[in-house]
């Protein structure tokens, strides 16, 4: 096809090749994807600039710990007195404290109980109904049985909220003060495996033994921030914690036949650890791989008897948000020192001989690798020590210690599945060490703070573990399903309020980073940006903005629309090849362009009609004389008059004019057509007839003006075969059959299955002969 026109600007070009097009489309409503992110996200102030970083006012609260706490062995309950102080660093004067009570969520009667659906129409599953009736039995919540002020003695009135706890101060607390308090109490210990959380035990019926993972067991602050004063937002069991950074020294008392596991430096391995394990613990600061502390056949061994007296670990942990243990005489123990930038670091594993041989291969290799790809891209690990355990809770995270489940079968055999399992629950749960650990988001607000940063980099640490590692998230592709479905909410909800929990707060923001890092920012721009937020915020609390902002300040690109797109809607990527059209530049020779069109006219097919009407007698062919000049006429011929049109266009013509006229360019029209909504850059790869492949790259601001249809020109000179949209499957489009000129017809397959006879009424019911 060739518009007669003489090739001027291509901004022309476009308006004049696109204005038929333009009237038979029904316009939508133009929805400015573009919008920037000022009337979402917080106005920045003196605490959080408008760059994404602390403001010069920026304050966070501080709160110390001495716990001492017995474990109960016989009766699986855990007894503790803590001394709290606390730091007032705000501006504010505070007339009262609140504390997070987490066991309270296994009361009965608990909001988190009341409100859960164990039933499904008219069928539920064994363990949903195991559960149901553990929980109405078991009451695991807390028993408070003293708040005293540390100074006098004196009680101190408080009120007990479902999950919180508000103390009373005798007097306000103002800014720059310190109170210390102290808080006695007990709860039993949920079974895990019966009454699933994110603590509890698990019992050995084979030896009689107990594996104790211990978390949010003590009476905790909440936080108190600039942005929401204190976050006491009931605790629901989806949305996690939002804590305050202190330092701890906690006592731990255990049968003496039990190997503990905690949060923080042990202090008394002499009154603890035997000389042979003291030894052995010397000996892994130096070893290249992994070596036992307690071996196998040691564990094994301390599992045949119980003993009757205790004994007392003590750990100190600084500038830590929480604090968990692990304790249980069925404990492996290994351990390897590993320096990141120079930080001595102590990566260890604890698991019963149940988990071998599984996680002496595997569980602390993963600890140190997560180390080194999560210190690459954010920053160096701060703490002395990094642990995995083997026990209930399948995955768990919490300073410096985590809790992981997989486990070989019986026989020490283990699936593909199950190895990985392992190996990326590992690297995910210790990666938690960096994001919420040390950046200390709002989990209680807002989950994909944590667990879609964490995801994203654990993607990047399973990338770097082995050639094709089976990542679950990371791959625009694996997201796809997630993207088109019904029932979703954006990524910026609360954590209690998600839906498909999973993909929303953990595969949706990871592969979103992805894409980011992959094809918008690209890897050295993205990287820097990241590690950029990532340092601004260590040990410190951000937000979703300080991050938004952090990316853009860090990274000089405008990111709004891509935050909007995939973080506040649900809008999904699916962008098609919506028509071709081929333009050359008219030379306006009448020799050659009335040629041309003869040409085209012979191909064009003959129609059915005209060749039945070819034998008609024509009323012409009984009176010649009705036929005239116009019958014989071609108007395709060349006259003189279009030769003479021709000479004197060349005349008027400059040098340069007449040279465009002879450009054998061609210019092809591509229409594309957003239909998912989600605004993404365009990624277009073109083989050309003669083999060679050409790759486009067009920027997400081709859909400024028009959110929903675009045309764009490759002009070349050569033809073009084929096209393909985002033929390295980049951005997660879910619609992959529109991606294509010409279109693909798609290749399934099909089974074909045997006959068989349909049963009657009675051998449905089991009352007739079945054959």
């Amino acid at each position: 096809m060739r518009c007669v026109v003489i090739m001027i600007s291509l901004l022309g070009f476009l308006a004049c090749t696109s204005s038929a097009n333009s009237q038979a489309i029904k316009k939508f409503d133009q929805k400015d994807k573009f919008r920037q992110l000022e009337e979402l996200v917080p106005t920045a102030n003196e605490y959080r600039n408008g760059s994404g970083a602390p403001g010069h006012g920026y304050w966070q609260q501080k709160v110390d710990h001495e716990i001492d706490v017995t474990l109960d062995d016989e009766k699986q309950r855990l007894i503790g007195s803590e001394k709290i102080t606390y730091t007032n660093n705000s501006p504010d004067t505070l007339k009262y404290l609140w504390l997070q009570l987490d066991p309270n969520i296994h009361r009965p009667d608990s909001d988190a109980v009341v409100s859960r659906s164990f039933f499904d129409g008219d069928k539920t599953e064994f363990s949903s109904m195991k559960a149901l009736l553990e929980r109405k039995d078991f009451d695991g919540g807390v028993n408070i049985s003293a708040v005293k002020n540390s100074a006098n003695g004196q009680d101190l009135a408080h009120s007990i909220v479902k999950t919180m706890m508000r103390v009373d101060l005798p007097e306000p607390l103002a800014t720059g003060r310190m109170f210390t308090f102290q808080v006695d109490w007990d709860y039993s210990i949920n079974n895990a495996r019966q009454i699933r959380g994110r603590s509890g035990y698990e019992y050995f019926p084979d030896d009689g033994n107990y594996i104790y993972e211990i978390a949010q067991w003590f009476p905790r602050l909440c936080a108190y921030t600039d942005n929401i004063g204190w976050q006491h937002k009931q605790f629901l069991g989806s949305g996690e914690f939002t804590l305050e950074f202190g330092d701890y020294v906690v006592r731990i008392t255990a049968p003496t036949d039990h190997i503990v596991s905690a949060t923080g430096v042990l202090l008394n391995p002499n009154d603890v650890l035997t000389e042979t394990q003291r030894q052995r613990w010397d000996d892994s600061k130096s070893a290249k791989e992994p070596i036992f502390v307690v071996t196998p056949d040691e564990a094994k061994a301390n599992e045949s008897s119980k003993a009757t007296t205790t004994k007392t670990w003590v750990f100190s942990a600084k500038q830590v948000r929480d604090f968990a243990f692990a304790s249980s005489r069925k404990f492996i123990w290994d351990a390897v020192q590993h320096d990141v930038s120079g930080n001595k670091v102590m990566a260890m594993s604890f698991y019963p001989n149940e988990a071998e041989p599984l996680w002496s291969k595997y569980s602390t290799h993963a600890i140190v690798h997560t180390l080194n790809v999560y210190s690459k891209f954010s920053f160096p690990y701060p703490y002395p020590v990094a642990q995995s355990i083997n026990g209930p809770i399948g995955g768990m995270e919490y300073p410096m210690i985590c809790f992981n489940g997989p486990r070989p079968e019986k026989d020490g055999t283990y699936s593909d599945n199950t190895k990985y399992g392992l190996i990326s629950v590992v690297i995910h749960e210790v990666g938690h060490n960096y994001f919420p650990m040390t950046v200390n988001s709002d989990e209680r607000q807002w989950t994909w703070m944590d667990e879609g940063l964490n995801s994203f980099l654990q993607y990047l640490s399973e990338q770097e573990w082995e050639d094709k590692y089976p990542s679950s998230w990371g791959e625009p592709s694996d997201i796809v399903n997630y993207m088109k479905s019904e029932n979703q909410v954006p990524i910026m909800t609360n954590s209690e309020s998600l839906l498909q929990f999973g993909p929303n707060a953990y595969s949706k923001p990871a592969t979103a980073l992805n894409i980011l890092r992959e094809t918008v920012l690209g890897r050295e721009l993205f990287d820097y940006s990241f590690r950029e937020y990532s340092r601004r915020w260590q040990f410190k609390r951000p937000m979703p903005a300080d991050f938004f902002r952090t990316m853009e300040d860090a990274s000089g690109v405008d990111l709004d629309w891509f935050w909007r797109g995939w973080f506040y809607s649900t809008d999904h990527v699916d962008i098609a090849i919506d028509g071709v059209r081929q333009f050359n530049i008219d030379t306006q020779d009448p020799d050659l362009e009335k040629q041309l069109k003869k040409d085209l006219r012979d191909q064009e097919p003959r129609t059915l009609s005209s060749e039945r009407n070819e034998p008609l007698v024509k009323r012409s062919h009984e009176f010649p004389n009705l036929l005239d000049f116009y019958n014989e006429f071609d108007p395709l011929n060349v006259t003189e008059q279009d030769k003479k049109q021709y000479v004197d266009l060349l005349a008027s013509l400059s040098d340069d004019e007449k040279a465009l006229l002879q450009n054998d360019t061609n210019f092809y029209v591509i229409n594309f057509k957003n239909i998912g909504g989600l605004v993404m850059p365009i990624i277009l790869q073109i083989e050309f007839d003669d083999g060679t492949v050409e790759t486009r790259h067009l920027p997400v601001e081709v859909w400024v003006r028009d959110n929903e249809r675009i045309a764009h020109v490759v002009m070349t000179n050569k033809e073009i075969k084929r096209m393909t949209l985002d033929p390295r499957l980049q951005t997660a489009d879910v619609d992959l059959s529109n991606n294509h000129y010409p279109p693909q017809v798609p290749k399934s397959r099909f089974q074909l299955y045997k006959d068989q006879k349909a049963p009657n009424a009675m051998q449905k019911a089991g009352l007739g002969d079945s054959k």
